[in-house]
């Protein structure tokens, strides 16, 4: 017997992912598209499930992830599934996989995507390929990270481009852009990529609005000189004629916080005459690589691994540095290679951030820490449980879009990101009054609670809250890419 539809999600609220409000429908499933939104009493389908008392929505997008090779090695993708993903954006801070063939441990902080032998794509099209093969069980969209470019073309990171490595790293560009990259990343912030200055930069951007992608920042500076490395930011975006997100926008160190208000203050004059969005996780503490030149001794520093002393992961430099009797400093430099949470944010401005209009979120979890920061497990769900529902601080429909329809907008996913039919059916059904990220310092890998069923493209990859083993997520192709 043949039916009508394959699924139909009975007796729920729709939030559509548009920022509109809620309404009750029923929803209708076919293959891998939404078919029907309405009342569907008499309809037949081969499975129905009635989900009274829940949210319906679109599946959530990540749109600042660094598992470019975890969706490879790991496609189960526990940590997104689990909390609603079903799509990552890879390749963000200017670090991306491809194009890039090491023989032995890439530079610092390359380092994060993987130790070496993981970085074995001399062009985009073989990751986006190796990608297809691994099948993930989210959508995965990707960037191109300039500090990637610069480490495949340049003899010396410690300087800028000359001009025929800025014609080999352009490129290098073309190539992945043509193949289907979402756009450029960059991240100026971090060494390999720090000599690099907006004769540099802008070419590069220019070549990504040329091809109609975007371009991302890690800014050079997110402390002191945050409003200086926003105006460089701005002037690449500006002189490439490209569509600008800052990536996980801080104002970070004691000293700085609530300097938000100038940084935003800034970031809306400048949107009122070109596209300018943002992008925030919702902690107070950062996570990257242990860099003692982060470590001031008035924030809190919490050690989530050290290749010296691996036994340490998952303590505080403060008592790392009592017990050695000596400073936080010298304690970091005696960790290293390492990795860390810095508390270095204030509340008021992570909040600030979260509810500004051109505000999407992203996890910037690191997927290869083996003791991550929570928000690699719990970023989607603290937002709809913390701050929309508890501290309430938007409403769930303004947070459904931050992280569905306005980031499929400005991150150009086709198709998904919003419930409409015709649309991909990736959806989420969650619980609203259970809602919440159970993902802590102490405990990071825990599952969030209160996620009941998610589907990428109409199949479901988490059922009742259990993983189901399918992946059958897709590499999303930036729409007008030549492949």
């Amino acid at each position: 017997m043949s039916h009508t539809y394959d699924l139909i999600l009975r007796g729920g609220e729709v939030i559509d992912g548009s920022g509109a409000g809620r309404f009750g429908a029923d929803v209708a499933v076919k293959g891998d598209r939404i078919a029907h939104i309405g009342r569907l009493d008499r309809a037949d389908a081969e499975r129905v499930l009635d989900i009274t008392g829940r949210i319906l929505c679109p599946g959530f997008i990540d749109v600042h992830t660094h598992d470019d090779r975890v969706c490879i090695d790991k496609p189960a993708m526990q940590p997104k599934i689990s909390q609603g993903v079903t799509t990552v954006v890879t390749g963000n801070c200017g670090l991306s996989l491809a194009p890039l063939v090491c023989a032995t441990t890439p530079v610092e902080p390359l380092n994060l995507l993987g130790s070496g032998t993981e970085f074995e794509f001399n062009d985009f099209r073989s990751y986006i390929e190796a990608v297809k093969q691994a099948a993930p069980a989210v959508n995965v969209s990707a960037l191109v990270g300039h500090s990637t470019l610069r480490a495949a073309t340049l003899s010396d990171l410690n300087k800028k481009a000359s001009a025929k490595e800025l014609d080999d790293m352009l490129k290098l560009l073309e190539e992945a852009l043509d193949a289907g990259a979402a756009g450029l990343s960059s991240g100026v912030f971090y060494a390999p990529g720090s000599a690099a200055d907006l004769e540099e930069l802008v070419p590069l951007a220019g070549l990504t609005g040329e091809k109609q992608g975007v371009y991302t920042t890690h800014l050079r500076d997110e402390y002191d000189h945050v409003l200086d490395a926003l105006r460089e930011a701005l002037e690449t975006a500006s002189q490439g004629r490209v569509p600008l997100i800052v990536s996980h926008h801080k104002c970070a160190g004691v000293q700085n916080w609530g300097r938000t208000t100038e940084t935003l203050a800034l970031l809306n004059e400048a949107g009122r005459t070109r596209p300018v969005n943002i992008d925030c996780y919702p902690y107070t503490a950062g996570s990257s690589v242990l860099n003692p030149e982060l470590v001031d001794g008035r924030t809190k520093v919490l050690v989530t691994w050290s290749e010296s002393c691996p036994e340490l992961g998952g303590r505080y430099l403060h008592d790392i540095a009592t017990e050695w009797q000596c400073t936080q400093q010298q304690a970091a430099e005696r960790l290293l290679p390492g990795g860390a949470c810095y508390f270095q944010m204030h509340e008021d401005d992570v909040r600030r951030v979260l509810q500004h209009p051109s505000c999407v979120i992203g996890s910037d979890g690191l997927p290869n820490d083996p003791r991550p920061h929570p928000r690699l497990w719990g970023t989607f769900p603290r937002v709809l449980g913390h701050y929309a529902r508890d501290e309430g601080l938007f409403s769930l429909e303004t947070a459904i879009h931050k992280m569905t329809g306005l980031s499929a907008s400005i991150f150009r996913i086709p198709e998904r990101g919003l419930v409409y039919p015709g649309a991909v059916a990736d959806l989420v059904v969650f619980d609203p009054d259970e809602i919440r990220d159970n993902a802590t310092y102490e405990n990071p890998s825990r599952p969030a609670a209160g996620i009941d069923y998610v589907l990428v493209n109409g199949k479901f990859v988490l059922e009742k809250s259990k993983e189901t083993g399918i992946r059958p997520g897709r590499f999303i192709k930036r729409p007008d890419s030549r492949d």
